[in-house]
């Protein structure tokens, strides 16, 4: 049987869709795509446009970026027709989806920058909604996805930038099939399958058009579950678990009035599904309130933030309860608020004028995190009032008969508060789907026969708290976590959490680190956050923002005594934050601290944006009791150091911090218990999945990965035989077959260096030959970005190199300086050895490539000339300094540019991380360029620009 074609899948796929209700048209290149959007807006508008009117309509078409279209996709335009009047139409029908004209087509050509073919193209009344890029059977998934973005950079905004109107991606190589937005942010991380409700993947292409490109489904995946995303401007799509919790949910309130709940893992993206349950049934006629309660202030916080990102001013925070009440009262149709303050609404006898005529009116109440906040009285005062309410409940951690805590209302269940859960999606599905990734538990202690830990922890077989409390353990366990902290966090590239028993533990653990830290032994970035209202003895004290509306006088005196210790701690370690990071927060008042808390959060948050200044506001560990442990989401946390007792919900919601995706580096959440945890996680595993959980949700033992490293060494062994023999490999086929080989064992490594047991003498390989042949694997890359800059089309164009697993910012330039300095008073054997050492490593380390050629003759022109060691850093800047000026006058001169402006541009680029627009680039220029020139122009400029910044400045300081 021969191995189908790609153009075969391509033709079975167009016939399929054809069989579904599309319609086949030829559509080869930019001007029919154009007729053909005429004739479809003037049938889809029942009106016909003369070539000006039409003109008109592509003008308006044209305006925006993939963001601002989706909202011109969506929207009415008015122009005035050649009779003077007022004419309105549409692009799209979101109400009745089916009503749009539905045309598939393939093989359409555009001309941008480059010339690019598409493979399959979805129509809906004349735009390119849907993409589709197909690779035959055995090549990787990735490859169609890589393709697309080459695709987005070269010509997808030529000819009006009408394929800036996709909505959707769709990539198959037949056997896999996945869809995506259009998010030129995203990675291929970012891709879904298509499932059944019963979360069955749909994998098959011929499957999946059948259950997804239907033109009934497609119409309301585009009408209903595209979110655009107002705060990062990028769309965003529904997961197929989303899809069908929302659509249960409206479907319960248009059929029931029963309550009921949803489970989906946490990490699995909860918040945007609530968000599109919450304005879809604000949006049913017979619905006349939503409320969206959260448990804690700080979500409140978080939620709007999230909530308004989603559609712009959607909800507002309720600063206090006569804001709530006022907006209960008032045509808001979604509220969103804490529960706290809805209890107080409801139970103050002042607000009961302005409340009584929702009393008796359909309010749907949606509950976020609902396994926390209602098992107290509120949850039947709630019911209780609003008499003709309809509750529902989200949980990654329902409470079952074996969570259940007993209180004056004895043992309830979620079940026994919600009813029956419409929808689940447990942790095994999501890792399953990898929308989380698997867990990396290391238990650390006496117990461990073998490993490198170095460290005797006690942790089995103790239970006493003054055990536990030791400060000599304390302090074990700290040098534990700096010697292995760099290993678990790629050299601090991501962040980790640490949570303790109770408060007074976590005073005295911050101050061991900063004792550690004044005596030189760490340069740690550390900080704490704790409510200094909790009850410091409790190990399960409720360690979360307390609402405004607390007073002293509903607590006692003696609660206050016994806090006022650790609230002076509390803010001599904020004074720390503040001189870490020049900022001004305390404890003085409620909003001092909320806003040192958001600013906590908001620096974990903000290190996975491009424009984070990693070296000033990193932060690397926050010691917590219990805040952050729940409901906060950061992708570049990637650890948890855990000392203390967690079981059940609370173990699952620590854990689940670590584990949200984040590109190919971040290949598991790191977990180190420095208790025997291992008995209450296999029971929390068996209690939120199913008792075989353990091989899906845990990353294997050290050994297994060490094997998948050895069969992966083992494979690139036979293809290249030494590192010498890639520059003998013949043709592209086999380059790519490096490629491949190479990849799949820099995975493994990544892998393995996050175990303390990682090391380079029990592995088959050695590090020196091993970056040896990265710097090969450097090369190739290096080769195919240069075919790409002219145009040469290669089967590696679309291979992902995945060079974040490479990426290390430990070696820089200084570090170089100062091996040059070791090799000029070193003897002349080991000054040769010395000196093809620093060429090698200027081959392999990603930050110093761009520079290796201007190093080099450093290396060999001006070394030799320079007698004194102590001279050579002074020596390399001067040389730096000419080299720079020589560059960029070269640039300037190539392009016309003015150099004195040019060069306050690169600054300003350095300094905010702001890519300059095309507008800024064309004001540095002697004459504009046309406009059939002016991105071309623009795009190379800018180019030379990041290169110029790469060789430079990147890099350049310790």
């Amino acid at each position: 049987m021969t191995k189908q074609s790609e153009l075969q899948l391509e033709n079975d796929l167009i016939k399929q869709l054809v069989d579904l209700g599309y319609h086949k048209v030829t559509v080869l290149e930019g001007v029919a795509l154009v007729a053909n959007l005429k004739s479809q807006l003037e049938r889809f508008n029942q009106l016909t446009f003369s070539e000006k009117e039409f003109q008109k309509i592509l003008n308006h078409l044209e305006k925006g970026n993939v963001f601002e279209k989706s909202k011109t996709l969506r929207g009415r335009f008015q122009f005035v027709n050649d009779k003077g009047e007022a004419t309105y139409i549409r692009f799209f029908n979101s109400e009745s989806w089916n009503d749009n004209l539905f045309q598939v087509t393939n093989q359409i050509t555009q001309e941008g920058t480059y010339k690019n073919r598409y493979d399959v193209t979805l129509l809906v009344n004349g735009l390119p909604l849907v993409q589709i890029e197909l690779k035959r059977r055995g090549l990787e998934i990735k490859e169609a996805f890589n393709q697309i973005n080459r695709y987005q950079r070269h010509s997808f905004w030529s000819n009006h930038g009408l394929f800036q109107y996709v909505q959707l991606f769709v990539i198959s190589n037949g056997v896999n099939t996945k869809y995506l937005a259009n998010n030129a942010l995203q990675s291929v991380k970012q891709t879904f399958y298509w499932s059944d409700v019963a979360n069955n993947n749909i994998k098959e292409l011929s499957d999946f058009a059948n259950a997804f490109l239907n033109p009934d489904h497609l119409g309301k995946m585009i009408a209903k579950y595209i979110v655009r995303n107002e705060t990062h401007k990028i769309l965003m799509v529904l997961r197929p678990y989303q899809y069908y919790a929302v659509e249960k949910l409206v479907a319960q309130v248009e059929n029931t009035t029963d309550n009921a709940y949803i489970w989906h893992t946490t990490g699995s993206g909860k918040t945007l599904t609530s968000f599109k349950a919450s304005q879809i049934i604000m949006d049913l006629p017979s619905v006349d309130k939503v409320l969206f309660v959260v448990d804690r202030k700080d979500l409140d916080y978080q939620t709007m933030k999230e909530f308004n990102s989603f559609k712009k001013d959607s909800v507002d925070v309720t600063n206090n309860t006569s804001s709530l009440v006022k907006q209960l009262a008032d045509e808001s149709k979604l509220v969103l608020t804490t529960i706290q303050k809805l209890n107080n609404a409801i139970s103050k006898n002042h607000y009961e004028n302005q409340l009584s005529s929702l009393k008796n009116k359909r309010v749907v109440l949606i509950f976020d995190e609902c396994h926390r906040s209602q098992f107290g009285d509120t949850h039947q005062k709630i019911t209780d009032y609003f008499t003709n309410s309809q509750l529902f409940g989200f949980t990654g951690t329902p409470i079952f008969a074996d969570n259940a805590s007993k209180n004056d209302l004895g043992k309830r269940t979620t079940k026994d508060l919600f009813g029956e859960c419409l929808h689940k999606y447990v942790i095994t599905d999501a890792i399953a789907d990898e929308n989380v990734l698997k867990f990396g538990i290391e238990y650390i202690g006496r117990y461990k026969q073998k490993g490198r830990t170095l460290l005797d922890i006690e942790v089995e077989d103790i239970d006493k708290a003054a055990v536990f409390k030791d400060e000599k353990r304390l302090g074990k366990i700290a040098d534990y976590i700096i010697a292995y902290h760099n290993a678990k966090t790629f050299d601090k590239e991501y962040s980790a959490l640490f949570a303790v028993s109770d408060i007074k533990t976590l005073i005295k653990y911050y101050e061991i680190f900063e004792e550690k830290k004044r005596a030189g032994a760490h340069n740690l970035r550390i900080a704490t956050i704790f409510s200094y209202g909790a009850n410091e003895a409790n190990e399960d004290a409720q360690d979360y923002l307390p609402d405004n509306e607390i007073s002293k006088a509903a607590e006692s005196e003696i609660d206050y005594a016994s806090t006022s210790h650790s609230r002076d701690k509390l803010d001599a370690f904020i004074a720390d934050y503040n001189n870490m990071y020049n900022t001004s927060f305390s404890t003085k008042d409620s909003v001092q601290f909320e806003n040192y808390f958001k600013d906590i959060s908001k620096r974990l948050k903000d290190r996975e944006k491009k424009t984070f200044n990693d070296a000033k506001d990193r932060l690397d560990i926050v010691i917590v009791v219990n805040m952050m442990l729940t409901g906060f989401d950061a992708k570049k946390v990637n650890t948890l150091y855990v000392d203390k007792n967690l079981k059940h919900h609370g173990l699952i919601q620590a854990y689940s911090r670590t584990n949200r995706i984040l590109g190919e580096k971040k290949s598991q959440g790191n977990i180190v218990c420095f208790r025997n945890l291992k008995k209450a996680t296999d029971e929390a595993i068996t209690l939120f999945s199913n008792k075989n959980a353990s091989e899906t949700i845990f990353v294997p033992p050290y050994e297994n990965i060490a094997e998948k490293f050895d069969e992966a060494l083992e494979n690139l062994l036979k293809i290249t035989p030494t590192y010498q023999s890639v520059d003998d490999l013949v043709g592209e086929d086999q380059e790519l077959q490096f490629v491949q080989a190479f990849r799949r064992l820099l995975r493994a490594k990544n892998v393995l260096e996050s175990y303390v047991d990682f090391d380079w003498e029990n592995l088959g390989i050695d590090e020196q030959t091993f970056a040896n042949y990265q710097s090969e694997y450097w090369d190739l890359h290096d080769k195919v970005k240069r075919n790409n800059e002219t145009n040469k089309v290669s089967i590696l164009d679309d291979i992902d190199f995945e060079l974040e697993l490479i990426h290390r910012d430990k070696i820089n330039v200084v570090y170089i300086l100062q091996l040059l300095s070791k090799f000029k008073t070193a003897d002349k054997n080991e000054a040769a050895k010395q000196k093809k050492a620093i060429i090698d490593l200027l081959g392999g380390d990603v930050k110093l490539r761009s520079k290796r050629e201007l190093i080099e003759k450093f290396i060999e022109e001006n070394l030799p000339n320079i007698t004194d060691a102590d001279t050579i850093t002074d020596e390399f800047e001067k040389y730096w300094q000419e080299q720079k000026v020589i560059a960029l006058s070269k640039i300037c001169t190539e392009e016309n540019l003015d150099q004195a402006q040019f060069n306050s541009l690169i600054q300003s680029y350095t300094y905010n991380g702001q890519e300059p627009i095309r507008q800024d680039i064309f004001k540095c220029l002697d004459n504009r360029p046309s406009i059939l020139k002016a991105r071309e122009i623009g795009d190379r400029i800018i180019l030379k620009m990041k290169k110029f910044i790469d060789i430079f400045i990147t890099g350049m300081t310790g």
